[in-house]
């Protein structure tokens, strides 16, 4: 609760929620806040570059934030030299002096939290609900809401961008393999993606590329990596792949996953795993370098036919390798290929836009998400019955955002709709 109460106090600062009477220091010196400054969620003083008119003086500088005055000595401020800087030691109990290293006393003001703000902070973050503002949503400006959205979908895809990046890093800068990593775990849709991305890694790119013009070896080494040709299985096909993954496996001294990392409980036969790394197959087979491909695309319609490319004939009849089954294409649908663009496509174009500083991609980046159907989730649903309207996928990607990053972890005081609701609760 504590914790809970210092947020609140740093939210009343930032957003200058502030009682009605006047702001005056603890030795009774008006306070007029110019600028909060700017919230620091890394190391030192909790707002960077704050203006603040004490007295008769303008201060610029830190501010730092406790609920109780002490914490400043608790927290080992007093032997930081980051906290030199502190204009203003704003607390909401007064129960210690805090001075500087030559004596002087740093400023404190006291800022009681106001007791409606208060109780409506409460309301919103002991709720036991998935969402806890479920029955305000409609009250927010649809303005306000529309802006939000657009903010949360340009927030998923920077933490996506820092995922691509560590990647890049450890690919020492090789985009090619980082988009074939991020395309074959994407190929998990969901349930399987980390064992997917395991079989990438496990797998170079590179070696895929010299088995290029042999598609069953390509298969071969996708199948083998990911440890489903370990059984005897009376097949003519899976045992010519047995005998090239043999050859390839010692060629390239690679070492197989175990195959009971990949799921099919629950799942259509489209969905398999087997058919995945069929259709994974097929793809490697046809393109080199298949994300140069997708950077000059100019809209949607020039990446869906890429995504498109028919597995060999073996799976015509095939889910999986233990008996045939009915003639039908494996070809992915629009709704999987719609997928791979959002998670895959779209924020390696962001990704690369971000790195290069080359608005072109994370324009066409926004541009694509917003021009493809929204998902269809949970999430999507839950937020959608609480009357957001989600047109499209960034919208989509926008709402699974706010739930996974300020719905579940309850910051609710860090969303913009949180703001909203808190702000008129006190307004009332």
């Amino acid at each position: 609760m504590n914790q809970t109460m210092e947020q609140l106090l740093h939210y009343a600062w930032k957003h200058k929620l502030f009682p009605l009477s006047p702001l005056k220091t603890s030795d009774g010196q008006p306070v007029y806040v110019i600028d909060p400054g700017l919230h620091n969620m890394d190391a030192g003083p909790d707002f960077f570059n704050a203006k603040v008119r004490i007295g008769d003086t303008l201060w610029a500088g830190d501010v730092e934030i406790h609920l109780r005055a002490s914490d400043w000595l608790r927290h080992g401020h007093d032997k930081d030299r980051r906290y030199d800087s502190v204009i203003l030691h704003v607390v909401e109990k007064e129960d210690a002096t805090i001075l500087r290293e030559d004596g002087q006393p740093i400023p404190l003001l006291r800022l009681p939290v106001m007791q409606r703000l208060r109780q409506s902070a409460e309301w919103l973050l002991a709720r036991d609900s998935p969402l806890p503002c479920r029955e305000l949503l409609r009250e927010v400006d649809s303005l306000r809401m529309t802006s939000w959205l657009d903010s949360l979908l340009r927030e998923r895809l920077e933490r996506k961008t820092l995922d691509a990046m560590r990647l890049l890093e450890r690919y020492e800068g090789d985009w090619n393999e980082v988009f074939y990593i991020l395309l074959t775990r994407n190929f998990g849709f969901g349930v399987n993606n980390d064992a997917f991305e395991r079989l990438a890694k496990r797998l170079p790119a590179r070696i895929l590329r010299k088995q290029r013009d042999q598609p069953l070896q390509v298969e071969a080494l996708l199948f083998g990596q990911a440890g489903m040709l370990e059984e005897e299985i009376p097949s003519d096909y899976y045992a010519l792949l047995r005998r090239e993954y043999t050859f390839l496996r010692h060629k390239y001294a690679l070492s197989p996953l175990e195959a009971s990392l990949f799921k099919s409980m629950r799942m259509r036969p489209g969905g398999f795993p087997y058919v995945r790394i069929a259709q994974l197959a097929a793809i490697w087979s046809r393109y080199d370098t298949l994300f140069s491909r997708m950077l000059h695309a100019e809209s949607i319609e020039n990446i869906l036919p890429l995504l498109q490319v028919p597995t060999s004939d073996y799976w015509l009849t095939h889910y999986h390798f233990y008996y045939a089954a009915p003639h039908k294409p494996k070809l992915l649908g629009r709704a999987a290929m719609h997928g791979i663009v959002i998670n895959t496509i779209v924020p390696m174009l962001f990704a690369y836009g971000r790195h290069h500083n080359l608005p072109l991609y994370i324009d066409k980046a926004i541009r694509f998400i917003n021009t493809l159907p929204a998902e269809r989730n949970r999430i999507v649903e839950l937020f959608s019955q609480a009357g957001i309207r989600i047109q499209h996928a960034g919208d989509s990607q926008a709402v699974i955002q706010l739930r996974k990053e300020y719905c579940d972890p309850r910051k609710c005081l860090y969303c913009r709709i949180g703001f909203c609701l808190l702000k008129k609760s006190i307004q009332e």
